[in-house]
């Protein structure tokens, strides 16, 4: 438990009530963001370091050749998997993932497969042989908003991420044969419910005050829609969460277009 962020409860809901953010934010206003793809050069097929306020994370893509799953024999494979280190936050604990860890996995994931981001049929190899497309997210620094930021940053990874040579059943490693087939930008966003104000990608802090959250993950249509914490949404909000993240989606979508390797 983060004593120090708990005793700033009160205060930092006192503000949301008189309309402020204690980042002096507007409600629905984002923390700057930043997005380095290839950030690891050649040491992998893809990957992407993000900013989003003082929040850090990093994400690597790796492939290998395997076996599909038996009801789509046709179509490669997708694992996500999160870490969160002692590095980031003194909160977390060394030691295999924990259901923080656990669930930020899940969220990107599902943001990513619901949306058909990746063509998995073109990763189909031969019978019982495809690509399996491994995700691996790295917490550098928490402060707040890990989803978004780990989704933005998985995505633009995907993006950056190259196909292996694969020629007389082997993999060349080092030797590429084209880029990972990536066909949708899904972009998560996070609001927060703090008293009866919705702010948008909140801090650490805030997420220490807030009633509860939801992430809508979205391309053209809603994608996947996660929700946590005690407090509940009324129909009215979720439905303003729901243009909120589209319109943010809209940009931060052209960021992630346009960063360059």
């Amino acid at each position: 438990m983060k004593i120090e962020a708990y005793l700033k409860r009160e205060y930092i809901r006192n503000l949301v009530k008189a309309g402020e953010r204690i980042d002096d934010r507007d409600f629905l206003e984002y923390r700057s963001l930043k997005i380095e793809r290839g950030y690891t050069k050649v040491k992998s097929p893809g990957s992407a370091f993000v900013e989003l306020g003082n929040t850090k994370v990093l994400v690597g893509i790796s492939l290998d050749v395997g076996q599909p799953y038996p009801d789509e024999p046709n179509k490669g494979v997708m694992t996500t998997s999160a870490e969160l280190r002692p590095l980031a936050d003194p909160y977390f604990e060394a030691g295999p993932p924990d259901e923080h860890a656990i669930e930020l996995a899940r969220v990107v994931d599902r943001g990513i497969r619901e949306s058909n981001a990746i063509d998995l049929e073109k990763l189909f190899i031969e019978e019982d042989k495809v690509w399996i497309v491994f995700i691996d997210i790295h917490v550098l620094n928490n402060d707040g908003n890990l989803i978004d930021a780990s989704g933005i940053a998985a995505i633009s990874a995907l993006l950056d991420a190259r196909m292996p040579k694969y020629e007389d059943g082997q993999i060349i490693r080092g030797e590429w044969s084209g880029k990972l087939p990536v066909k949708e930008v899904p972009i998560p966003c996070t609001t927060a419910k703090i008293c009866d104000k919705l702010l948008v990608d909140p801090c650490l802090d805030e997420e220490y005050s807030m009633d509860a959250q939801i992430t809508i993950t979205t391309t053209d249509r809603i994608n996947a829609i996660q929700k946590s914490g005690v407090g509940a949404f009324k129909p009215e909000e979720i439905d303003q969460c729901v243009d909120i993240a589209f319109e943010n989606a809209k940009k931060i979508r052209k960021i992630v277009k346009s960063a360059e390797d």
